[in-house]
């Protein structure tokens, strides 16, 4: 954020850590203006305290990102209450606390972007940790709802799989757990990682382009690879990447996207109930908001039309949940509809996304 020209406030609770961050980004960028302070955002007044100084020091807070984070890792039953109400405290209660500080300057201003960090998903012996960060993303679709008819913007990123000390840590814990080691681990999921510093870029461009993620959320290699920066989905020309072989998928591909853009512009002009129904049963079935999902589908779709098929590998997994979900569907409708001629003709049209699917599916 320093290099795009901001002022920069790093509130961290290890000083020596945050006096750290301050003096390298300020030697290698050369500047001044990246600042440290002293914060432990699970106490009320330091928080007042962080408030204060920003607000006496800056004529606005343009950007507030929820990064902090504690891990505390195990089982339900084995983690004790006071790291539950820890991670309470530092993953959730503080992201509320510092918003309520913050956003009213904001709603003066009518201007300001507001990022929440969450980890979404479920996990074995991450439930401590995993709870409350998935409780952001519920927070963040509450803002942003709250705050519809603002300039301010409000969206959740994650960074994705990074091996920071505080990663590693927890990892160690939950690694043999779950009947493996800690190199086994990062083998497993080794596509997945990413490094800090693709992570943090992935953060400053998403607030860069803040407006387009209103309301969603992302993951830092979406938001590279919107911006054209993600080096691993220009692999076209890579070895065993014959576009000739696959290039009849094109149109199939632009008809999936084009059925779920439809789809899910027809969910967001429902009524809020029925339009908050809809989203919680797809990202229940998919595993993703419908928001995020849109996105993804778009940008397979882009990838489509420029010929780089190559990173269509990637979207394999998530175009089979949505087979899933279009499954689902097809599941409830036999259920609902009561006419007959009406059941036969839908079903066909959810039997029709789910074969154009698979035909994707199979050539990818």
């Amino acid at each position: 954020m320093t290099y795009l020209g901001a002022e920069v406030v790093i509130a961290e609770i290890d000083k020596v850590k945050g006096e750290q961050a301050q003096n390298v980004i300020n030697r290698a960028l050369h500047t001044e203006r990246v600042s440290f302070v002293h914060t432990d955002i699970a106490d009320d007044q330091q928080v007042q305290a962080l408030y204060e100084h920003i607000k006496e020091k800056y004529s606005a807070l343009d950007v507030i990102i929820h990064n902090a984070t504690v891990t505390p890792m195990g089982a339900v039953d084995a983690v004790s209450v006071i790291d539950w109400d820890r991670s309470y405290a530092v993953n959730l209660r503080a992201p509320v606390l510092l918003t309520q500080k913050f956003l009213p300057w904001m709603k003066e201003k009518n201007s300001g972007t507001i990022v929440f960090v969450p980890s979404s998903g479920a996990a074995p012996y991450m439930g401590a940790y995993e709870v409350f960060k998935t409780a952001q993303v519920e927070l963040c679709n509450t803002l942003a709802a709250e705050l519809e008819e603002t300039d301010i913007i409000t969206y959740a990123i994650g960074p994705g799989l990074v091996k920071t000390e505080t990663a590693q840590t927890a990892l160690e814990t939950v690694a043999p757990l779950m009947g493996m080691t800690l190199a086994a681990f990062y083998e497993m999921n080794g596509k997945h990682i990413i490094s800090a510093e693709e992570a943090g870029a992935g953060f400053a461009v998403s607030v860069v382009n803040a407006e387009k993620y209103n309301g969603q959320e992302i993951g830092s290699i979406q938001a590279l690879m919107d911006a054209g920066m993600f080096e691993g989905q220009d692999r076209s020309a890579a070895p065993g990447a014959d576009s000739h072989d696959i290039s009849f998928l094109a149109p199939h591909i632009q008809n999936v996207a084009d059925v779920f853009n439809e789809q899910y512009n027809g969910w967001l002009t429902r009524n809020l109930f029925e339009r908050q129904w809809v989203l919680r049963d797809f990202k229940k079935t998919v595993g993703m908001a419908a928001d995020n999902f849109h996105m993804r589908i778009q940008s397979m779709a882009e990838l489509a039309q420029n010929k780089r098929f190559y990173g269509l590998a990637e979207y394999k997994p998530w175009l089979g949940k949505l087979k899933e979900y279009y499954a689902h569907q097809y599941k409830l409708l036999q259920g609902y509809e009561k006419n007959p001629e009406a059941l036969k003709k839908n079903s066909q049209v959810i039997l029709g996304w789910m074969e154009e699917l698979q035909t994707v599916i199979d050539g990818i």
